[in-house]
């Protein structure tokens, strides 16, 4: 074999070596995320919604007032920021929320909840000390809502649209507690 084809050779061992030394110490390369990505969009119309969020899970965890604490803000969602975007204007309550890109904020508590639509773009959800990074003065929207307890428990974290009534609403789920926006 001439000299090039071996060495071409020995670094494509060194390269699966590190690819087999990275997948043993971080679980696997293919292991399922625990907290996976996930776009929802909607479109009715002209108007076109897409939500971006991470989904964690209950895993046999008290979720509400414990994992996700009462009174405190909450990224909605896991790793990075949740991000709400609309083409067009909308009503949030009785608030108008101009087209654009927004992050989506929440303080859950045991009957209602705080929604808040930030303009700011955070590259993550929490800082070191596992604070929201979300700054209040950037809040476009804040709309209080009721939560609801529903009868069967909902794994993964969930957010969609709902056009089924004519009424379009924005909802949160997990665990036993649905959030409900109502958008015009």
């Amino acid at each position: 074999m001439n000299r090039f084809l071996k060495w071409i050779i020995g670094i494509l061992v060194l390269v699966a070596i590190g690819v087999f030394g990275y997948s043993v110490l971080n679980d696997g390369l293919l292991k399922k995320p625990l907290s996976p990505k996930k776009i929802v969009s909607f479109k009715v119309d002209d108007i076109e919604l897409k939500v971006f969020y991470n989904r964690p899970s209950k895993r046999n965890r008290d979720v509400f007032g414990a994992l996700v604490p009462f009174n405190e803000v909450w990224r909605t969602g896991a790793n990075e920021a949740t991000t709400f975007e609309t083409n067009k204007a909308l009503k949030v309550g009785n608030d108008s929320l101009p087209a654009g890109k927004y992050t989506l904020w929440t303080v859950p508590s045991d009957s209602t909840w705080h929604v808040m639509f930030n303009k700011k773009q955070y590259s993550w959800g929490v800082d070191m000390e596992m604070k929201a990074m979300r700054e209040p003065e950037f809040d476009v929207i804040d709309v209080e809502v009721p939560s609801q307890k529903i009868d069967t428990t909902v794994e993964q974290f969930t957010i969609g649209f709902d056009n089924s009534t004519d009424h379009l609403l924005l909802t949160l789920a997990w665990d036993d507690t649905k959030v409900v926006v109502p958008l015009k």
